[in-house]
């Protein structure tokens, strides 16, 4: 199987040309009941390992191949903050990426060792989960490798933002009757406004799990999403296979609901019926509402008046 995989459209990313540090096997220390990939026995460390020459030489082909990219991935067939070099890694990345950005998709589980830390640190971006604010969810749900501790988890990541100056972004699954509760989106909550992240990326299944577990529908994604402090920047990223009905609503209530959260144009075309969008237009136009761009997304949102 290839290192490199892509370029791969993404629009909170752009053009990613993703890296895989682990292309031959799972090599993981959570086993997720959501994850796409076959279930796996938890590890703490790689056990196949590729050398970074044989990354480097692999991403400098794709980058001669592919100049026009925007972003460069690191991700992995499991855990990639497991893979045991890669601090050398990224300093060698960094040598030849030119502009590109690059980043990583980390289930966050190792955050709070400074050698993970120090290695991130040099990323533009850093994208970690965060599924679970109690220790039971986190076993049940993203079935943790042994000594995994979810206060570990939110202590490494609360220090890590601390030191972070590069965009920080959080990713919550959430999973029908397992971590959907109120209890566990209130702990997520209350974290989420001491950690204060970029971005916060609010999903559900959307490719087939190694279990059988269900996903939300985007109106039970909403519904939650409306359970956050109205100051964090909460974005629904999963729109696959919707059908809600579009509903009506008046000025007034377009205003209310932008009052409490900003919404994307995705947003909008999937909850609002089309009398209800020429509305939308009708307050964008008056300068009630604005169209704003933040973290490579557009949002609608209220017009502060001084």
């Amino acid at each position: 199987m290839s290192i490199i995989f892509g370029p791969v459209n993404s629009r909170r990313f752009g053009s990613s040309l993703g890296v895989d540090l682990s292309p031959h096997t799972k090599q993981c220390n959570f086993d997720c009941l959501y994850c796409e990939l076959d279930a796996a026995k938890t590890v703490e460390s790689y056990s196949d390992i590729i050398t970074v020459d044989e990354i480097i030489a692999e991403l400098t082909t794709a980058l001669s191949r592919y100049s026009d990219i925007d972003v460069i991935t690191l991700t992995a067939n499991g855990e990639p903050t497991l893979y045991p070099h890669l601090t050398e890694l990224i300093e060698k990345i960094k040598e030849i990426k030119g502009d590109k950005r690059l980043i990583i998709l980390s289930n966050g589980s190792t955050i709070a060792q400074k050698s993970v830390q120090d290695a991130l640190i040099q990323l533009d971006m850093v994208k970690l989960s965060f599924d679970c604010a109690t220790p039971s969810c986190l076993k049940k749900l993203d079935r943790a490798h042994k000594d995994i501790s979810i206060g570990d988890i939110m202590e490494g990541m609360a220090e890590f933002g601390g030191r972070y100056g590069g965009e920080l972004v959080i990713e919550i699954l959430l999973v029908k009757n397992l971590n959907d509760n109120e209890e566990n989106i209130r702990g997520l909550n209350e974290f989420l406004l001491r950690l204060r992240p970029t971005r916060i990326d609010l999903g559900t299944i959307d490719r087939p799990p190694a279990y059988d577990v269900k996903a939300l529908d985007y109106h039970e994604l909403y519904a939650i999403a409306q359970q956050f402090d109205p100051s964090l920047p909460v974005y629904i990223a999963s729109r696959k296979n919707v059908n809600i009905a579009r509903a009506s609503h008046s000025d007034e209530e377009i205003l209310m609901m932008l009052s409490r959260r900003p919404l994307t144009p995705e947003d909008t075309r999937l909850l609002f019926d089309d009398a209800t969008i020429s509305r939308l237009e009708g307050l964008l136009n008056a300068h009630k509402i604005e169209k704003v761009q933040k973290n490579q997304l557009f949002f609608y949102k209220i017009v502060k008046t001084p």
